[in-house]
């Protein structure tokens, strides 16, 4: 008996300490663009996973972890790669592992001779993704200046919901949730970025503020859903020094951002970015959409299908100008001269698609509050596309007519189911 305790005790040992290789003898990813990176997914059970990044169950789990490191470890010897990272993802069956290609070895290539071992689910390259920000140009002082107050008839909106106990993903840059305006809004904010610690930036800061910033505060603005409860989670971080500021994301930390919202049951995931199609994105999402989460993204008229995710299908896809009706099923909403929350405890104008997307994941908020269980029924100017019209939008799930719009208009407007 004490010789087959022994056994498990030393097994226990040697797990733990195999355990801790992604924090030891693997390098810290390093912040900025991933230039040299894949990500190679290795198959697993179905593990019990806490969303700290720890196994629960007993030396099982861990033998299995460990096991899937040790392949890990004999698929980068096979292939001339550095194991770098990993991080399980079992809502999706899959270890996603981190590995570094050598100068001179393209990314694309080496992924694809990756992809035919036999050990491998998938590997692909990391990409870079961008928001869709553009430079600059109640009782709270600013909230006459938002757009929305007038087209959307936001104070209306009010009477009949203010998004309170929907939960809103925000997957961003760093956001002030001290912000005077954001305080108290945060139900968690977390850093996803490796290689960086959480950081206070212009793009989630801005974006946070136009769907949950307080209302009748006497400061600043009101959000569109002013009682949505919110997850800031950073999966992008902002480049300095240059001329715009710009934001960009990864592969691995948007996945990782989007695994902990479907997780804590976010009703609405706001991705206000756009990039590459990206399989294992695409993966998360689909489970996301499955489970109920809403997703709402940036529209690029430059990309094909407006970019990804707005090409993925059950998506709202959301333009901050307006388009021709041959760009199909992206929708308009305010995205011009936005005041919003700007990190220091001020606030700015913002300008672009990132911040229309804002405006439809608040609406998205309101929609859920009145009809938890329905998807999202988005009445716009045409079938699938177009200018929203927010007040029929929560009219036809408010049961009343407690804002500016008229039967006939509501009547009149054609409806468009998301994702169709």
């Amino acid at each position: 008996m004490k010789r087959k305790w022994g056994a498990r005790l030393l097994i226990l040992f040697w797990a733990a300490a195999l355990a801790l290789v992604p924090a030891t003898a693997l390098r810290a990813r390093a912040a900025g663009p991933p230039q040299r990176e894949i990500l190679v997914m290795v198959r697993q059970g179905p593990d019990h996973y806490r969303p700290t990044g720890e196994y629960a169950g007993g030396y099982g789990d861990q033998i299995a972890q460990t096991a899937r490191k040790r392949i890990a470890k004999q698929i980068a010897r096979r292939y001339g790669l550095t194991l770098a990272d990993n991080w399980p993802m079992p809502m999706i069956g899959v270890d996603c592992f981190v590995m570094i290609v050598p100068e001179g070895r393209a990314t694309t290539a080496a992924a694809e001779q990756v992809s035919r071992d036999a050990d491998v689910v998938w590997a692909q390259p990391v990409e870079l993704y961008g928001a869709k920000a553009a430079a600059r140009s109640h009782k709270d002082p600013l909230f006459p200046a938002e757009p929305a107050a007038k087209q959307w008839h936001l104070a209306d909106l009010h009477r009949i919901a203010t998004g309170r106990g929907v939960k809103v993903a925000v997957i961003d840059s760093g956001i002030e949730a001290t912000h005077p305006d954001l305080s108290g809004q945060f139900l968690v904010n977390r850093n996803f970025v490796a290689g960086q610690s959480l950081a206070v930036e212009e793009h989630g800061t801005g974006v946070a503020g136009i769907i949950g910033a307080k209302a009748d505060n006497g400061i600043g603005i009101a959000g569109v859903a002013p009682r949505a409860r919110l997850l800031g989670l950073r999966a992008c971080w902002q480049v300095k020094p240059s001329p715009t500021s710009a934001t960009v994301c990864d592969t691995l930390s948007l996945a990782k951002a989007i695994y902990f919202a479907i997780e804590n049951r976010a009703d609405v995931i706001n991705l206000s970015l756009t990039g590459p199609d990206d399989r294992l994105l695409r993966e998360l999402l689909k489970v996301g959409l499955a489970k109920g989460s809403i997703v709402v993204t940036a529209f690029d008229q430059k990309l094909p299908g407006g970019g990804f995710p707005a090409s993925l299908p059950g998506v709202i896809a959301v333009s901050g100008s307006a388009l021709a009706p041959s760009l199909g099923r992206a929708y308009t909403a305010p995205g011009r001269d936005i005041p919003t929350t700007e990190p220091g405890g001020r606030w700015f104008l913002v300008n672009g698609s990132s911040f229309a997307a804002a405006h439809v994941s608040g609406l998205v908020a309101l929609v859920r509050e009145r009809r938890r269980t329905a998807a999202p029924i988005l009445v716009s100017e045409r079938r699938g596309g177009g200018a929203i019209d927010a007040c029929a939008t929560l009219l036809r799930v408010a049961g009343a007519c407690d804002c500016n719009c008229g039967p006939s208009q509501v009547a009149s407007a054609p409806t468009a189911r998301q994702g169709q």
